[in-house]
């Protein structure tokens, strides 16, 4: 299922309508549609983003003639939507129970976790 995607810029949490992608040899900023999927190189913006953004003196923006638009739910996301909904409201679904998870030395939990020493002897 595609989510919404967001605006990449800091604080914003508006829906991307566009894609930002630098052509670095040419010195240009390409502002177009938002692409299909979420590329690495490339930023989602937000319209008020996309219409507002500037570059650095000597470089160019291209932007898209037109509108942007939200893209469209498919039918493809609302059948995923409805069937993941569906699926986590079986009552004949298996519960796992959490593991417990380790403390290391200092009893603090943190994403960090100590492996005991691989090497035997």
């Amino acid at each position: 299922m595609r989510s919404v995607r967001k605006c990449s810029r800091t604080g914003c949490g508006h829906p991307a309508v566009a894609t930002l992608t630098y052509a670095y040899a040419d010195s240009t900023a390409v502002v177009g549609p938002l692409a299909t999927y979420s590329e690495p190189h490339s930023y989602d913006l937000c319209e008020e983003h996309a219409l507002r953004l500037t570059v650095p003196r000597g470089w160019e923006v291209v932007r898209h003639d037109g509108e942007f638009a939200a893209p469209e739910p498919s039918v493809d996301d609302l059948t995923a939507l409805a069937e993941a909904v569906r699926e986590a409201g079986r009552p004949d679904r298996p519960i796992e129970p959490p593991e417990p998870e380790r403390q290391n030395a200092g009893g603090r939990r943190g994403h960090l976790r100590v492996l005991p020493n691989p090497v035997t002897e």
